[in-house]
């Protein structure tokens, strides 16, 4: 009785139900299952990568390019890596890491104040931060509640030859004007 119910409730496809041996029929079922819902899943992941990825290419430019600097980014921040760090940067860039804005001019003059513009909030924000959940606009790509950005900027007159790098960095927890 038990087994009528349970075949009817689930659906097990005939000839499972009778097992040879070691369960054999029932566990290819169950791992073709579990094949077809891992396809499933993997599908939907590649599309939501592939929507901001088209978002990031017709916001920021290169969704590949944008993927490098955030990834080295978190890497060069994790080894305190000052000059990984400054070689990503767009200068001058005007940095504001939560008490006085200042701007900086130049690779040599980030790595001297590196601790002074990669506070702890601004590190935590940049550790967090996933590709796959990349806010992005026609400003670049933003890292967690704004504190960094990643922008597009051009190198000729025509903007036809641009690169991407940062362009922002600020602590949004404690900013002052």
């Amino acid at each position: 009785m038990l087994t009528v119910l349970f075949e009817d409730v689930y659906s097990i496809p005939p000839g499972l139900t009778a097992l040879h041996g070691d369960g054999m029929n029932l566990r290819t079922y169950l791992a073709k299952l579990a094949l077809i819902a891992g396809l499933v899943i993997s599908a939907r992941a590649q599309s939501t990568l592939t929507s901001l990825d088209k978002s990031i290419d017709l916001s920021v430019g290169d969704h590949a390019r944008v993927h490098t600097v955030l990834t080295t980014l978190q890497q060069a921040v994790a080894k305190h890596d000052t000059a990984t760090v400054a070689s990503l940067v767009h200068y001058p860039i005007k940095v504001n890491p939560g008490r006085k804005p200042f701007t900086i001019k130049n690779e040599k003059a980030f790595i001297k104040a590196y601790d002074d513009i990669i506070t702890a909030d601004i590190q935590d924000a940049i550790f967090k931060q996933k590709y796959e959940n990349l806010f992005v606009n026609s400003e670049g790509a933003m890292i967690g509640d704004g504190e960094v950005w990643i922008s597009s900027f051009c190198r000729d007159k025509s903007c036809k030859q641009s690169d991407i790098r940062i362009g922002t960095i600020q602590d949004t927890k404690n900013l002052k004007p």
